[in-house]
């Protein structure tokens, strides 16, 4: 069997998995530092050793530092042929099979944003039989998939159209403003409008609730400053325009529950219009991301979830996987068929 690495390209993480035992998701800012993608890859590609070829899904070229998408397509592919040099690419595409990069670049409205499509292939096969949903809950958006009899069946392809079906939530556990949640917070009795300011995201919600581990060496925060509790106290109060000084500790998990329980709402409002356009009963429900937990509390709280035989991809795999999921499925799914 050949041999591939996987790349999921974001705008915000790259991630890389050899399809087997090993992932790895590093924080990068492609639209702020688009020069230092090839580089960037190149390092993160020699950590691992060396594959026949590599597989890539991306999202990035939604990053506003492309004119295009087009040309954010262009951009990822010339960046990872530089990495790589004469390496063989492949490139995922919606219509669910690898293709050349030089076709990529003929038709990028199927290769962008098609990490989602690759993964529910993938996970398909785990559900061979009858519809089950897939939900994907990442750093920065939600997947809510259907698929029959293992295979993806979506009504939506692009990116717009899955927000026109429910099928792409743009809300995560780290990335998403608060203000962006919710318009105000219950605080000592009252209703209070909250600052549109990008003060505090979902990190601090769930780092606030001992939901998401401390990780003070990361700084990719709303303020730039660690990913503690204790500063996610202080990006909280300042949703309120205020600071830690004037919102106790204990307030700022009322307020984090309260960010906790819209964002749910968002998601299960989704689940529930994917699940409107099919008369088919669900059977099963498989749960991935770095928001499993989410996922999970969702479903276990919610009638019409709770009976349903689901499956978390985190019981199978190491989380590391579990959070490049998508790199680690274009990684297998390249190794199987090209």
């Amino acid at each position: 069997m050949t041999r591939f690495l996987g790349l999921d390209i974001g705008g915000a993480n790259l991630k890389i998995s050899d399809g087997e035992t090993r992932a790895k998701s590093l924080p990068f800012a492609l639209w702020k530092y688009p020069e230092n993608l090839s580089a960037t890859l190149k390092a993160l590609i020699a950590e691992f050793p060396a594959p026949d070829g590599f597989a890539v899904t991306m999202t990035g070229e939604l990053a506003d530092c492309f004119a295009t998408k087009a040309e954010g397509v262009d951009f990822i592919l010339s960046a990872m042929e530089e990495a790589v040099g004469d390496r063989p690419v492949v490139v995922w595409q919606t219509g669910a099979e690898f293709i050349s990069p030089e076709i990529a670049r003929e038709i990028p409205l199927l290769v962008a944003a098609a990490n989602w499509h690759a993964l529910a292939t993938f996970v398909g096969r785990m559900v061979p039989e009858g519809f089950s949903l897939m939900i994907d809950i990442g750093s920065t958006t939600t997947d809510i998939i259907p698929l029959l009899n293992g295979v993806p069946i979506p009504t939506g392809l692009t990116d717009r159209e899955r927000l026109l079906s429910g099928e792409l939530v743009y809300t995560g556990i780290q990335r998403t403003p608060l203000c962006a949640v919710s318009h105000s917070v219950r605080f000592r009795g009252e209703d209070c409008l909250v600052a549109a300011e990008l003060f505090a995201t979902t990190w601090d919600v769930y780092l606030i609730l001992d939901q998401l581990e401390e990780e003070p060496e990361k700084r990719e925060t709303a303020n730039g400053k660690p990913a503690i509790k204790r500063a996610a106290h202080d990006r909280m109060a300042r949703m309120i325009c205020c600071d830690a000084s004037e919102v106790t500790w204990e307030e700022a998990v009322v307020m984090a529950e309260h960010f906790a329980a819209e964002q749910t709402r968002q998601i299960l409002h989704s689940i529930t219009q994917v699940l409107s356009q099919h008369s088919t009963p669900l059977t099963h429900i498989l749960i991935s991301g770095g928001g499993s937990f989410l996922a999970e509390a969702i479903c276990r709280e919610t009638a019409s979830l709770e009976t349903v035989p689901r499956t978390t991809l985190g019981t199978i795999f190491q989380s590391s996987i579990t959070e490049a999921a998508c790199a680690f499925a274009v990684a297998r799914l390249a190794s199987e068929r090209v």
